[in-house]
């Protein structure tokens, strides 16, 4: 349960020991373009805080890093591992049609990842509004952690089509599992457990939705095909 999180710490903090200088040098200078930043500097005592705006903003920045990482990792490598011991003990009746794949696997993680690349760009303009700080990194975990595993926990039992279903049904709650596994990933040690807690959170939530999506005669028939 650990090893996902030791990989994506060991990861991170190699990176910001080599280049934590360069990225505060950027990000200051373009706090210094923003006329929000520049009204903020000039009053005190928030020029206080600003000051050390760049820091806190990566500080704040590197635990959803190491969270998305150690994501990624438990996705692409661990999700089969933890679907099978769930759906042997909990759902071993429950048939594997085989709608999802590895490669499908690995491209799922790289749209996600593209996506919240895109969805943090975006968001770049509220980061200069100090009460979304603590906001803004749980939405855009929460949006990447129900991305991920919503079909990885679907790919071995579920059909392309029942795959598909699921997530249209049910895409408001995943969203909010993947938001309650992004507060998780900040809470001190807890955290490191987030990743392999929210596969199997997601495996348990997805596989009893495929079980109830098939107990329905006709549309769940239908699916299956």
């Amino acid at each position: 349960m650990l090893w996902p999180m030791v990989v994506a710490l060991s990861l991170w903090i190699t990176l910001a020991a080599l280049y934590w200088g360069r990225v505060l040098g950027w990000l200051g200078a373009q706090l210094h373009q923003s006329a929000l930043y520049e009204s903020i500097v000039s009053t005190w005592p928030l020029s206080l805080v600003a000051a050390w705006l760049g820091w806190l903003l990566l500080l704040v920045l590197l635990v959803p890093l190491v969270l998305i990482t150690a994501v990624v990792i438990i996705s692409v490598v661990a999700m089969p591992a933890i679907v099978a011991y769930v759906g042997q003990r909990d759902y071993p009746t429950l048939v594997q049609r085989r709608g999802g794949s590895m490669a499908g696997s690995v491209w799922n993680a790289i749209v996600a990842l593209l996506l919240l690349t895109l969805f943090f760009a975006l968001s770049l303009p509220l980061w200069l509004v100090p009460f979304l700080w603590p906001v803004l990194p749980i939405l855009l975990l929460g949006y990447l952690n129900q991305r991920v595993f919503r079909y990885d926990a679907l790919a071995e039992h579920g059909s392309a089509g029942e795959i598909t279903q699921i997530v249209r049904r049910h895409r408001g709650e995943l969203f909010l599992l993947g938001i309650a596994l992004a507060i998780l990933g900040h809470v001190p040690v807890l955290g490191l457990f987030m990743p392999v807690y929210g596969g199997l959170v997601f495996a348990h939530y997805s596989l009893q939705r495929l079980t109830d999506l098939r107990s329905e005669p006709i549309e769940g028939a239908a699916l299956r095909v």
